[in-house]
C-alpha cells in the first residue's frame, strides 16, 4: 500500500465526513459497527451542513474526489427510499450537470482524434450534458455523398484517465486496509470488488469500446419493443471521442414533461423494469449505468431511450439462471429454491443450514409481498439484509457486483417513475417466459448443441495431441535401444493413451449427461 494511495484515501474520507456524506446513510438501519463508524464520522461534519442539512457542497466534494466517487453519489441519487427525497434530489446533479471542461479544447481534441474527419463534424453545440468522465455535445454530421445528420458527440473530459487511476489505488488502499484491519470484512472480497469495478471502469476510458457495446445490443435486441439505443457513426470513433445518432426525447426524470406528452409512467416504468431483466437473464449483457442521467422517454412511443454505455455487464448462463431463479423464487414464494440458489454459487458456504437460510430470506420476502414500492423501505430492507450476510457468513461473487448495482439502479429510477410498482408481477413475464423455454425443447436442444460444440472442441485437439507424441518419440528414436530410453518411450507412449483416454471418457460422460 503505497503512502500516496493511503493519503488520497483518508482524504477522501475527511471530505466527505466535513461535507456531510454520512449525514445521508440509513444509519439506524444497519448494524452497530457500521452505526458507531457513521456516528464517528458525523463528529466532523461542519456546522453549516448540521443546520440546514443541504448537501449542495457534497456534489462539489464527490466530483473534486474523483469519477469513482461521483459514481457513488450517482447511485444514492437513485434511492431516495435510502437517502430521502431532498437528498436524492440533490444528488441527481450528479448524473449530467457538472461542470463542463472548457469549450475552447473541442476543436484541437477531435482533430486529433478523428484527423481530417473530425471536418465533417459541424455546428458543434455547447455541452449538452456533463458528467463525471465524459460530455456530450450535439453536432451535424455531413460525410461525403450522405444526408447531413443531427448527432451526438460524446468526448472524454482532459487528464481523466490520470484521475481515475489515482482514485482506483486509493479504493484499493480502502480494501487493504479493510481486510487487514477487519478479518470479517474478507468474506466480501472487497479487493476483488474493487479489481472487478477497476476493470469496468477501464473499458469506459475507452470510447471505441463502447461503440463495439452500442453494436452488440443493437443486435441483441433487433426484435425487442420498449427499448431504443442509437446508432454508432463509426467513422467518427477513436480512443477518446464517440459520434452516435441524437435521439429525441424527454429526460426521464422529468416527470411534468412526461405526463405533459401523455406518456403513461406506469407503462414506462413497467418497460424500463423488463427490459434491464430481458438483458440480464436472457443476453447476459446489460447496460450497468442506467441513472437517470442516461435513460429518456420517447415522446412519440413511449419507448424508454438509453444512451452511454461505457459500463456494461456480462454474466455466463449459471449466473443468468440463478439470477431467473432467484426472482421466480421470490415471485412465487418458494424461498427454499431461494435458499438453494445461493448455496449452489457459493454466495454462503455449505457449512450453512439450507433450511435456517430459507428462514431468514423468508422474513425479508414476505413483508415486501402484496405491497407496493411506495409502502417498502428499503433502507430497513438493506439493514436486515446487512444482518443476514454476517448470520451467515455469505461470501461476495465479485462477478455479480455490477450486476447487483444496476439493479439497485433500474429499480430506484422505476420507483420513482411508478410508486405503486408491484415489482414481482412486473418480472413475472420475463422471469417466467425464460424460465419456460430453458425447461422446454429448445432449451435443451440449444443445451445438446453446447454439448456437442464442446465434444467437437475436444475431438480437434486429438490429432495435435498425436502430432506432439510422435514429434517426442521421434527425438528419442536414435536412443531407443539403451534401456533408460526404452522406458522413457514406454513412458510417453503410456501417457499418450492416458491422454487419449481420458478424452473419450470426456465426451462419452457429456454424452451421456446429455
Amino acid at each position: 500500500m503505497s503512502i500516496a494511495s493511503t493519503f488520497r484515501l483518508f482524504h477522501a474520507g475527511w471530505v466527505l465526513a466535513r461535507e456531510g456524506a454520512f449525514s445521508v446513510l440509513p444509519a439506524q438501519a444497519l448494524p452497530p459497527m457500521m452505526k458507531a463508524g457513521i456516528s464517528m464520522a458525523r463528529l466532523l461534519e461542519r456546522r453549516a451542513v448540521r443546520k440546514t442539512g443541504s448537501i449542495e457542497r457534497l456534489n462539489a466534494a464527490l466530483h473534486k474526489l474523483g469519477p469513482s466517487y461521483v459514481k457513488f453519489g450517482q447511485t444514492l441519487a437513485t434511492r431516495p427510499d435510502i437517502v430521502g427525497i431532498q437528498a436524492a434530489a440533490d444528488l441527481s446533479g450528479l448524473q449530467d450537470k457538472m461542470p463542463p471542461f472548457d469549450p475552447k479544447l473541442v476543436p484541437g481534441i477531435l482533430k486529433t482524434a478523428l484527423g481530417d474527419k473530425a471536418a465533417q463534424l459541424t455546428e458543434i453545440s455547447e455541452p449538452i450534458a456533463a458528467a463525471s468522465i465524459a460530455q456530450v455535445h450535439k453536432a451535424r454530421l455531413r460525410a461525403p455523398g450522405e444526408v447531413p445528420k443531427l448527432v451526438a458527440v460524446k468526448m472524454l473530459r482532459p487528464g481523466i484517465a490520470e484521475r481515475f487511476h489515482a482514485d482506483t489505488d486509493s479504493l484499493y488502499a480502502g480494501a487493504r486496509l479493510a481486510e487487514t484491519l477487519s478479518p470479517a470484512s474478507r468474506r466480501l472480497r472487497p479487493t476483488e470488488v474493487v479489481r472487478t469495478l477497476d476493470h469496468s471502469m477501464r473499458l469506459e476510458l475507452d470510447l471505441r469500446l463502447e461503440a463495439a457495446a452500442i453494436s452488440e445490443m443493437a443486435e441483441n435486441i433487433r426484435n425487442d419493443e420498449g427499448f431504443v439505443i442509437p446508432q454508432v457513426h463509426w467513422d467518427q470513433v477513436a480512443q477518446n471521442v464517440l459520434t452516435t445518432s441524437w435521439m429525441h426525447g424527454i429526460p426521464i426524470r422529468d416527470h411534468a414533461a412526461i405526463d405533459k406528452a401523455g406518456i403513461d409512467r406506469k407503462a414506462l416504468a413497467a418497460k424500463l423494469l423488463q427490459s434491464f431483466l430481458r438483458h440480464a437473464i436472457r443476453d447476459g449483457y446489460f447496460h450497468a449505468d442506467m441513472h437517470p442521467g442516461n435513460l429518456f422517454a420517447d415522446p412519440r412511443t413511449g419507448d424508454v431511450i438509453a444512451v452511454d454505455f461505457g459500463i456494461m455487464g456480462r454474466i455466463g448462463k449459471d449466473e443468468r439462471r440463478f439470477l431467473a431463479d432467484i426472482l421466480y423464487g421470490f415471485i412465487t414464494r418458494n424461498y427454499r429454491l431461494v435458499a438453494q440458489r445461493h448455496f449452489d454459487v457459493g454466495y454462503v458456504p455449505k457449512t450453512q443450514s439450507v433450511e435456517d437460510f430459507a428462514l431468514a430470506i423468508r422474513s425479508i420476502g414476505e413483508p415486501l409481498h402484496g405491497r407496493t414500492a411506495a409502502d417498502i423501505s428499503m433502507a430497513k430492507v438493506l439493514g436486515q439484509l446487512f444482518t443476514i450476510t454476517d448470520l451467515f457468513d455469505m461470501q461476495t461473487r465479485p462477478e455479480l457486483v455490477l450486476l447487483q448495482k444496476s439493479m439497485v439502479l433500474v429499480e430506484g429510477v422505476a420507483r420513482t417513475l411508478d410508486p405503486d410498482l408491484d415489482i414481482w408481477t412486473v418480472a413475472e413475464p420475463v422471469v417466467g417466459e425464460w424460465l419456460r423455454r430453458e425447461e422446454g425443447p429448445l432449451g435443451r436442444i440449444e443445451d445438446l448443441a453446447g454439448h456437442l460444440s464442446r465434444i467437437g472442441e475436444a475431438a480437434g485437439r486429438v490429432p495435435a495431441l498425436i502430432a506432439q507424441a510422435e514429434l517426442a518419440l521421434a527425438e528419442h528414436r536414435a536412443i531407443v535401444n539403451r534401456p533408460r530410453d526404452r522406458l522413457m518411450r514406454n513412458t510417453v507412449l503410456v501417457v499418450l493413451f492416458a491422454a487419449l483416454g481420458l478424452i473419450l471418457a470426456l465426451i462419452w460422460r457429456v454424452l451421456v449427461g446429455s
